[in-house]
């Protein structure tokens, strides 16, 4: 059976059959429509025949959809699923002179799903014919290259250390990870193919708030903990922070990291969402939730309540865990209360190994749309907010920085270091890799290919084998794609990407680098007050003793 159903994943297969199916359909109507009589001779001219010789094509067509490895939305639609193919095939005309360009976003452009599904596929990507995109445009951006580029280094240095001084133990990631997306939230077979495929790449697997589930142990790729507010996977009963319940899981050597979920860009302020119906026996067992009911993290955490103890959790938690890097991940919101955790850091002299900045245009599985469209600051604006604020404090060298929000390319990359982050995390990016059809039904429990569901049915049409491979080439590749840029730019690695090198259209005749365009301040700035006004007044007003 695999024999066969690896035979008729041939292109040229494929196509023959649908090319069958629609000349039989155009003579047989046709046929009827004339009354020719060359149809009595093919087709025997009656109902039954009709009937038996359709049911008979389709059982082999359905047989071929559930067998076959490639496509999660045939083996969880079996024959009908051939009309999105078709649909595809013909939506490129359509979109163009009836619906949107290729680069509008909803909210991933048909381009960028392109790019991923190409990469991860191992497909050629290149583009004929030049650019679509209007480079006299305002707001268009480029790299600049240089005259002399250099040899490319290979993607798997591309990597970075996390951790302090007052870690003990120091991780090295890949400056491309796979972003929080919690068990509960995607499938089981979703969770196997990002770790399996983030161990295949050496690249890390955020767990998201849902915790630790037996699913992101399987294959022993590395796990960033994420901890909500919910306390899921060192949760005492009456949902207070257990100390013991967390040396245990914290303890396990797949876990290179503690990142404590502030807030979340898609619904900063709002806590996590987990639908009743999408909760199984295992994901309550695993969160430590009952079942029945909607899983709800509160919007603000029990353990902490000002910027002070925020830092006195950081530093439990790394004793805790014996020495591991711990940070936090924020959506920047009020810059005066990320401005009062800087302050706390440097009254305690307390740092956190990392910080994590979510914008607002991230992702997520269910959020109310007011959330998603109009709270919280996009990720140029907090990545630049939380770099200028660690350098003008003088803290900068203690802190390393993550950055998150709608990254699925090498420019994406690049543009994203430009403004201060050391690395980067993508969440729908991976998803697109695992064939996300970007269906928008992630809060329904009803994903047509298997990502975001826990329907025993639709989960088992995503073969945790294939996706694995392909999550791990699109890092791969997508690196490759980097690394050729910056080599184009002079440089070896993508730690020496500088806000000069990234130019942006301001005007029809006027360009800017980004070194020109955004305020960068200088080290300890704020401390000696000569920061540009608008951070010097917001900084003099933070106070680490209250958000």
């Amino acid at each position: 059976m695999h024999w066969l159903a690896s035979r008729y994943q041939s292109k040229i297969l494929r196509f023959a059959v649908w090319w069958a199916v629609m000349v039989y359909a155009a003579f047989y109507l046709l046929a009827r429509l004339f009354s020719w009589n060359v149809l009595d001779y093919f087709m025997a001219d009656s109902l039954q025949t009709d009937i038996f010789v359709w049911a008979v094509f389709l059982s082999l067509v359905g047989l071929y959809d559930v067998l076959q490895h490639r496509h999660s939305i045939l083996r969880n639609y079996p024959i009908i699923g051939h009309f999105r193919y078709l649909f595809e095939a013909v939506r490129p005309e359509i979109r163009q002179y009836l619906l949107e360009g290729e680069e509008e976003s909803v909210p991933f452009s048909r381009a960028q799903r392109t790019l991923v599904y190409q990469r991860a596929k191992n497909l050629n990507a290149d583009r004929p014919f030049g650019s679509i995109l209007d480079v006299y445009a305002i707001g268009h951006e480029f790299i600049s290259h240089s005259l002399t580029p250099v040899p490319q280094n290979h993607p798997e240095t591309f990597r970075i250390a996390i951790g302090n001084a007052q870690c003990g133990q120091p991780y090295s990631a890949s400056i491309l990870n796979i972003s929080a997306m919690s068990f509960g939230s995607l499938s089981p077979n979703a969770i196997r193919a990002l770790n399996a495929g983030a161990k295949q790449g050496g690249f890390y697997h955020d767990t998201g708030e849902g915790s630790i589930s037996p699913y992101h142990l399987e294959h022993g790729g590395d796990l960033v903990w994420e901890l909500g507010s919910g306390y899921f996977g060192c949760r005492a009963e009456n949902g207070q922070f257990d100390p013991a319940r967390f040396v245990e899981r914290a303890a396990l050597p797949n876990v290179k990291m503690i990142e404590i979920k502030l807030s979340q860009g898609a619904k900063p302020g709002h806590g996590g969402i987990l639908p009743k119906e999408k909760i199984t026996p295992l994901i309550a067992a695993v969160r430590g939730v009952p079942m029945g009911q909607d899983c709800l993290s509160p919007s603000a955490h029990t353990a902490f309540h000002t910027p002070l103890e925020l830092m006195g959790f950081v530093q439990d938690l790394r004793a805790l865990s014996g020495g591991k890097p711990v940070g936090f991940k924020l959506c920047i919101g009020r810059p005066t209360e990320f401005m009062a955790i800087v302050k706390a850091m440097r009254q305690l002299e307390i740092y956190p190994d990392f910080i994590v900045v979510d914008g607002s245009e991230g992702g997520t599985g269910a959020a109310p749309v007011e959330f998603s469209d109009h709270l919280g600051m996009p990720l140029r604006e907090g990545l630049l907010l939380v770099h200028n604020t660690l350098v003008g404090a003088g803290v900068r060298e203690h802190v390393k920085i993550g950055a998150s929000g709608k990254i699925v390319s090498a420019f994406d990359i690049a543009r994203t270091l430009a403004l201060g982050a050391d690395w980067v995390n993508s969440g729908r990016g991976f998803l697109f890799a695992l064939g996300c059809v970007q269906s928008q039904s992630c809060h329904t429990n009803k994903c047509p290919t298997g990502v975001a569901t826990q329907d025993e049915k639709r989960q088992k049409a995503l073969i945790v084998s294939d996706k694995t491979e392909r999550v791990f080439r699109f890092h791969r590749n997508t690196l490759a794609s980097l690394a050729e840029m910056i080599a184009a730019a002079g440089l070896r690695h993508p730690a020496g990407i500088r806000p000069a090198h990234l130019v942006v259209r301001v005007s029809e005749l006027e360009v800017q680098t980004y070194a020109e365009r955004y305020a960068f301040l200088a080290a300890n700035a704020l401390i000696n007050e000569s920061a540009v006004p608008l951070y010097q007044k917001i900084w003099n007003q933070a106070n680490a003793e209250a958000f």
